[in-house]
C-alpha cells in the first residue's frame, strides 16, 4: 500500500490555530477518564468457524469496542484500530489466555491511548482453521487463508469509519487523515500484511521463498494453484463477493465466502504499528508503504525476529517461512519509509540502541527489540507485555512450590504479573508517542500558537553556521521543540527539555530557511531558523 501524506509548509504551520489547547495532547496523558462503548459493528462477514458444524459459511457480526477520552471537546480525533492476537482461533481452542478484545494488554494499551487523546477501535476479526490438519500444506492452506480474511476484515474497518464520517455526520468524532493500525501477535501479521500487500498477484510472486503460498488444490501435483482465490474469498479489501466453484472441505459448491462492506470508500490508512507479529513476505514491502513501528522479543519461540519459519503455539507445528520485525524495519528503512522518524532522538531511541547492540543487530528506525531472559521454566518469553488471571485461567503450580502459574506462562509474561506488563506497557507508549505525533503529522492541532515575544523568545545567532540557540523567558520553559524544513519534513525532534535555553545543532543539515515549533505550558510558538 503506498503511503501518501499531506504536506504542511511553513506557512501553513505558523497559521493553523487549534480547536483546543492541550499541553501535550498525543505525547503524554492529558485527560484522566475514558469512555467504552462495548459490542459495536462494523461489518458483516462469511465466517467458517462453524462450517463443520453447520455445513456452510454463515455471516458473522464483526465487532469493536470504543475507547475516547471523556469529555473531549474535539471533532477530529486520530483514529487506532486494534487487532489483538490469538491464532485465529477462539481463545477456548487456541491454547493461550489470549484472543479476545477484552485482553488486558489491549485494554491497557486502549485506555493509555484514550486519555492521550486518541480514539481506539479495539476490533475482532473472523477467525476459523485447523492447526490439526493431518498434512502441513493442509495446515499452511488453513492458516493463510485465515490471515487474507483477516486482511480483509482490516480494510473493512478503515472504510467502516470513513463512511460514517462521510454519511453519518462523524459520529466517533475521528479524523480520517489520520489512522493507525495496530496489531498484537496475530494481529500484527495482519497489519503488518494489510499495510504491505496492495496486489493480489503479489501472493503468487514471492521471494522468500518463491512460491511459498502456491499449493496443490486440484488434485494434480504438477501445478500449483494460490492459497487464496480472489473469485472465491473474494478481493484484498473485502469488497467484491466470494463465491465457491466446488466443493471444498466441509464448504458446499456455491456457498459464499465473502460480503462486500462499504463498497467506494478508500482502505487506505498513515501508520502501522506491530507487536511481536512478522510479515508474510518480505517481497510485499515496497518504497511508498507506512511508516512501521515494531516491538519484538528476539528470541520470540514462535514469531521469528528476522527470517525463519512461523510456529503456530497451538500445536508446536511449522508452517511457513516469514519474516520478522528485524527484517521488516530493515527494509522500510532502505527504502525510506521510516525517515520519519531519523530525527526523533530521544531516550527510547536510546534504549531501542543499547538492545540492539545486545542481540548483535544495529539499531532499526521503528523498531524497539525487548530482551528477555529465559525464564524459570527454561523457555524463552515472546509476549512479556501481556498479563492475566492465573485463577480463572486454570493455574498450574509453580516447579519451586512459590505461586501459580498457567503452562501459557512458558511463551510469555510467566509471572503473569500487572506491574511487568504495564513497565512494559510504558516503553511501547514511549517509543510510539512521538513517532505517531511525526508520522500522523499532529503538530496542527495540539496546542494554540501564541506570540513569541509573549514568552520572551529570542534566537542567536540567526543566521548561524552550526548551532543556534533559543531562548525564552525563565517563566516560559520549553517542553518540546520541533525543526521542520520549508518543505514541512520534520528533521529535528527534542522532547522533555525542560528548560529556558537549548541549543539547536544543524548536524547535517543543509544551507537553508527552517521552521522551530516550540511547544510551551501557554501554547505554541514558532521561530524561523537559517543555516548557511
Amino acid at each position: 500500500m503506498k503511503y501518501f501524506n499531506t504536506i504542511l509548509s511553513a506557512l501553513v504551520l505558523c497559521c493553523i490555530v487549534s480547536l483546543q489547547a492541550q499541553t501535550g495532547r498525543y505525547l503524554e496523558p492529558v485527560f484522566n477518564e475514558v469512555t467504552v462503548t462495548r459490542d459495536l459493528t462494523y461489518g458483516v462477514n462469511a465466517t467458517i468457524l462453524l462450517a463443520t458444524v453447520v455445513g456452510q459459511a454463515v455471516p458473522e457480526e464483526l465487532k469493536f469496542d470504543f475507547y475516547e477520552p471523556a469529555d473531549d471537546t474535539s471533532t477530529a480525533r486520530p483514529l487506532v484500530l486494534y487487532f489483538h492476537t490469538g491464532n485465529f482461533l477462539p481463545s477456548i481452542l487456541n491454547q493461550t489466555t489470549s484472543g479476545t478484545r477484552g485482553d488486558s494488554i489491549n485494554v491497557e494499551i486502549a485506555t493509555r491511548l484514550a486519555k492521550m487523546g486518541y480514539v481506539v477501535a479495539v476490533c475482532s476479526y473472523r477467525l476459523g482453521w485447523n492447526p490439526t490438519a493431518p498434512t502441513q500444506p493442509e495446515r499452511a492452506l488453513g492458516l493463510i487463508q485465515a490471515a487474507y480474511r483477516g486482511v480483509q476484515d482490516a480494510r473493512t474497518a478503515i472504510r467502516y469509519f470513513k463512511r460514517s464520517v462521510a454519511e453519518q455526520g462523524n459520529p466517533f468524532k475521528v479524523d480520517t487523515s489520520r489512522i493507525t493500525l495496530w496489531g498484537e501477535g496475530t494481529g500484527g501479521y495482519i497489519t503488518l500484511a494489510t499495510a504491505t500487500l496492495d496486489r493480489f498477484s503479489e501472493i503468487i510472486t514471492t521471494t522468500n521463498p518463491p512460491g511459498k503460498f502456491l499449493t496443490d488444490l486440484d488434485g494434480n501435483p504438477a501445478t500449483l494453484e494460490p492459497m487464496v482465490n480472489e473469485l472465491w474469498f473474494g478481493n484484498l479489501h473485502g469488497t467484491s463477493v466470494g463465491v465457491l466453484p466446488v466443493n471444498f472441505g466441509p464448504l458446499p459448491a456455491g456457498d459464499t465466502l465473502c460480503y462486500p462492506n462499504h463498497v467506494g470508500y478508500s482502505s487506505d490508512f498513515q501508520l502501522c504499528v506491530n507487536m511481536g507479529g512478522a510479515l508474510g513476505d518480505i517481497s510485499w514491502l515496497e518504497a511508498g508503504d507506512v511508516p512501521m513501528i515494531s516491538y519484538h522479543v528476539p528470541t520470540d519461540p514462535n514469531a521469528p525476529y528476522v527470517d525463519a519459519v512461523l510456529i503456530v503455539p497451538t500445536t508446536g507445528d511449522p508452517i511457513i517461512q516469514v519474516q520478522g520485525s528485524y527484517a521488516v524495519a530493515q527494509k522500510a528503512n532502505q527504502l525510506g519509509n521510516n525517515t520519519v522518524f531519523d530525527n526523533i532522538n530521544d531516550s527510547w531511541k536510546t534504549l531501542a540502541q543499547e538492545r540492539s547492540a545486545t542481540v548483535g543487530h544495529p539499531y532499526q528506525e521503528g523498531l524497539y527489540p525487548f530482551i528477555r531472559p529465559t525464564n524459570q521454566f527454561g523457555r524463552q518469553e515472546g509476549s512479556p507485555w501481556s498479563w492475566w488471571d492465573p485463577v480463572y485461567w486454570g493455574a498450574i503450580p509453580h516447579p519451586s512450590g512459590a505461586g501459580s502459574y498457567h503452562f501459557i506462562g512458558l511463551l510469555g509474561n510467566a509471572t503473569m504479573s500487572p506491574a511487568q506488563g504495564r513497565a512494559y506497557t510504558d516503553t511501547i507508549i514511549g517509543y510510539f508517542a512521538p513517532r505517531a505525533y511525526a508520522a500522523l503529522n499532529l503538530t496542527s492541532s495540539t496546542n494554540e500558537l501564541v506570540p513569541a515575544n509573549s514568552v520572551g523568545l529570542k534566537a542567536f545567532p540567526n543566521p548561524a553556521g552550526q548551532e543556534v540557540l533559543l531562548q525564552t523567558d525563565a517563566k516560559y520553559p520549553m517542553q518540546d521543540i520541533q525543526l521542520f524544513d520549508m518543505n514541512g519534513r520534520l528533521v529535528q525532534m527534542y522532547r522533555n527539555v525542560q528548560n529556558n535555553l537549548h541549543y539547536i545543532r544543524r548536524d547535517n543539515l543543509p544551507d537553508g530557511v527552517y521552521l522551530a515549533r516550540i511547544r510551551l505550558e501557554q501554547g505554541i510558538v514558532t521561530q524561523k531558523i537559517i543555516f548557511r
